[in-house]
C-alpha cells in the first residue's frame, strides 16, 4: 500500500482532523495534468520570448511590460538563466540607441512610465556577476530604469504624490510597481515612501465599503481588471513594505478588505466575471489571474488564513490556466478598456486572445506558487 492510500485508509477513522490537515498541505501541489506553475510558467514565458511587440499605438504598451517582467520573475526563481538571457537580449533593442528604441514609450504619463520597471528587474537580476565588465553593463539597467522612476516624481503634487496621480485604479498597480522597483534595486528608501504614500491615497479615495473599487471616482463600477490591478499592486507592495513602515497597517487592511470581497464573488469554477458583482457579464482571465496572484501570495505569506482563502486560491489558479489555448496564449481577455460612466459600456467590451493582458498576470502567479 503506498502512502497515499495509507492516508486514505486512516481517514476513514479520524476524518476531520486528518482530512483537514492534508487539505491544508495540498492547496499548492498536486496539480492536475499539466496546471503545475513550472509547466505554465515556462510556456507562457517561452512564448513571450518568440512574441511580436504589441503596440498601443506605436509603441510597447504597459502589458507587454508587465509580462516580460513575469516572465524575468519566473526565470529567476527557477534558475533559467538561459530563459533570461533571451528575455534581456529581447530587450536590448529598445535601450537607447537601440534599433527598437523608437518602440518605446516616453509620454509623462502612467502608462508609459511602467516601462522602467523591466530595466530595473534586468540590473537586479544580474547585477552580482562577477566580472567589472559584466556589472558596467548592468550599471546601464539601472541608470535607464531609474530614470523613469524619478521622472514620475519630479513635479509632485503640493501633497508630495507623482503628478502622474489620476485616481484610476488601474494606477495601483502600474505606478507604484515602478517605484518599488526602484526600492528594490537600490535600497533607497525615498522610492518606498513615495509608494506606500500613494497608495494610501488611492484606498482612501477609491476603496468602497465592500472592499471593491471603483473604476474612478466618477464612475461607480467594479470593472474586473482594474480591480485586478490595485490587488496585484498591493500584494507586491505588501511583500517588500517592513513591519514596522508607518504605512503597512493601512494598506494591509484594505488589501484584507478586498480578499474577503473577492471570495464573495469567485464563480463556482473559480472565475471572476468583467464586471465584479454582474453575473451577467462574461468570466475574464486577467482579472482572475491578478486575484489568484494576490491570494497565493496572502495565504503563502500567512496575511491570509489559509483554511478560509487556499481552496479560493487553488481553485483560481485551476481556472484560470485552463483559459491557456493550444498556443499558449491567453482567452478570453478584456480588451483595452478607458473609463465611462456606463453600465454597458463594460458589459460591451470585446474578448481578445493573446493579449498581453492576460498573459502577465498567470506568470505572476506562476511565479508566486514558486515562491
Amino acid at each position: 500500500m503506498n502512502a497515499l492510500s495509507k492516508f486514505a485508509a486512516l481517514s476513514l477513522f479520524v476524518p476531520v482532523a486528518v482530512t483537514t490537515v492534508y487539505a491544508q498541505q495540498d492547496y499548492f501541489s498536486n496539480w492536475p495534468a499539466g496546471r503545475s506553475p513550472l509547466e505554465v510558467g515556462k510556456a507562457l514565458a517561452e512564448h513571450f520570448v518568440t512574441s511580436p511587440h504589441q503596440h498601443s499605438p506605436g509603441t510597447i504598451f504597459y502589458g507587454e511590460v508587465g509580462t516580460w517582467y513575469g516572465a524575468l520573475t519566473f526565470a529567476e526563481l527557477t534558475h533559467d538563466t538561459d530563459l533570461r538571457d533571451r528575455l534581456i537580449r529581447k530587450f536590448d533593442p529598445l535601450m537607447p540607441g537601440g534599433a527598437e528604441a523608437a518602440l518605446v514609450p516616453m509620454r509623462d504619463h502612467v502608462d508609459d512610465s511602467i516601462f522602467g520597471t523591466v530595466p530595473l528587474e534586468i540590473y537586479m537580476q544580474i547585477k552580482h556577476t562577477q566580472s567589472e565588465g559584466a556589472q558596467i553593463e548592468a550599471r546601464k539597467y539601472l541608470d535607464y530604469g531609474i530614470g523613469f522612476a524619478d521622472r514620475q516624481w519630479e513635479n509632485p503634487q503640493p501633497d508630495g504624490l507623482s503628478h502622474e496621480t489620476r485616481y484610476w485604479i488601474d494606477d495601483m498597480y502600474m505606478l507604484t510597481i515602478l517605484q518599488l522597483q526602484a526600492w528594490r534595486a537600490t535600497g533607497d528608501k525615498k522610492y518606498l515612501d513615495r509608494d506606500a504614500n500613494e497608495m494610501v491615497a488611492y484606498l482612501d479615495k477609491l476603496q468602497q465599503p465592500n472592499g471593491l473599487f471603483y473604476h474612478a471616482p466618477d464612475v461607480p463600477f467594479f470593472w474586473g481588471r482594474g480591480d485586478g490591478w490595485v490587488a496585484a499592486g498591493m500584494t507586491e507592495m505588501l511583500r517588500d513594505l517592513p513591519a514596522d513602515h508607518p504605512q503597512r497597517a493601512r494598506i494591509m487592511a484594505g488589501y484584507k478588505l478586498m480578499m474577503a470581497a473577492l471570495l464573495k464573488y469567485q464563480a463556482p469554477d473559480g472565475m471572476w466575471r468583467q464586471l465584479i458583482d454582474h453575473d451577467e457579464a462574461w468570466e475574464e482571465s486577467s482579472n482572475s489571474g491578478m486575484f489568484t496572484f494576490a491570494l497565493i501570495t496572502g495565504v503563502k505569506n500567512g496575511w491570509l488564513d489559509a483554511a478560509t482563502y487556499g481552496p479560493a486560491a487553488r481553485k483560481g489558479w485551476i481556472a484560470v490556466t485552463g483559459f491557456i489555448d493550444q498556443n499558449n496564449d491567453m482567452t478570453s481577455v478584456c480588451e483595452g478598456t478607458g473609463k465611462l460612466n456606463s453600465l454597458d459600456y463594460y458589459l460591451q467590451r470585446k474578448r481578445r486572445t493573446g493579449d498581453f493582458h492576460g498573459q502577465e498576470p498567470v506568470l505572476w502567479a506562476a511565479s508566486a506558487l514558486l515562491r
